[in-house]
């Protein structure tokens, strides 16, 4: 019998080496489970390394400090958002659709354990560490905040909503969204809703926003 020797070769020598970017995301995925075990005063940048299958010194060049990386793992937590909410599409939904579709989607971040768990991290955190307070509103709130009314300003430019300050009306918005059972649950009184309640939650505050401002 003929074998096909090829499919059993394999290549010789060192590993091919992993890219910078895919680097990044592995590391990023540590740091995220030794900051939810341990917090940020407490994770370590050898554990976070190790478990990474990275040396510290590869660590350090991508990530100079323990900030940069805490910051770094809310901006990718944070893209992921704008990715879900697939701008394009976005784009050319119509008025009740995409305001639907934008707010299921800031409600899957926002009232994900994940972002629950690091929320109170920063809560608690920074007093001591105000730069991680800094980097959790900068890359995750204001970032947020900046698309969502984007949005609003592009629904007032095409004559479908009239708002007189569509900033403020934003923050009411994403009050609106996830106040209530964000607090449930970062107070442990609630586990986080299931992606069938966000979605009934988002059609109810489009119902309500779009009663106050439809034209």
């Amino acid at each position: 019998m003929v074998q096909n020797h090829e499919i059993e070769k394999r290549p010789r020598g060192r590993p091919q080496v992993r890219c910078d970017d895919d680097t990044r995301s592995v590391i990023i995925e540590a740091a995220n489970r030794q900051f939810h075990e341990s917090g940020y005063a407490a994770a370590s940048i050898a554990a976070i390394a190790q478990e990474a299958g990275v040396s510290t010194k590869t660590l350090y060049r991508l990530f100079p400090t323990k900030a940069d990386l805490f910051s770094d793992m809310i901006t990718e937590r944070t893209g992921r958002f704008v990715t879900a909410l697939d701008p394009g599409t976005l784009a050319v939904a119509d008025l009740r659709k995409g305001l639907e579709r934008m707010l299921t989607a800031y409600g899957m971040l926002a009232l994900s354990l994940d972002t629950i768990t690091v929320t109170r991290l920063v809560i608690s955190e920074s007093d001591r560490f105000p730069e991680i307070a800094t980097s959790f509103y900068e890359k995750a709130i204001v970032r947020t905040n900046t698309l969502m009314e984007s949005w609003l300003r592009k629904q007032i430019d095409r004559g479908l909503i009239t708002l007189e300050d569509p900033h403020a009306a934003c923050g009411m918005l994403r009050g609106m969204m996830i106040f209530e059972p964000q607090r449930a649950a970062m107070l442990r009184q609630q586990q986080p809703p299931g992606i069938e309640e966000i979605a009934a939650r988002a059609r109810m505050c489009t119902d309500l926003f779009l009663e106050g401002c439809a034209l």
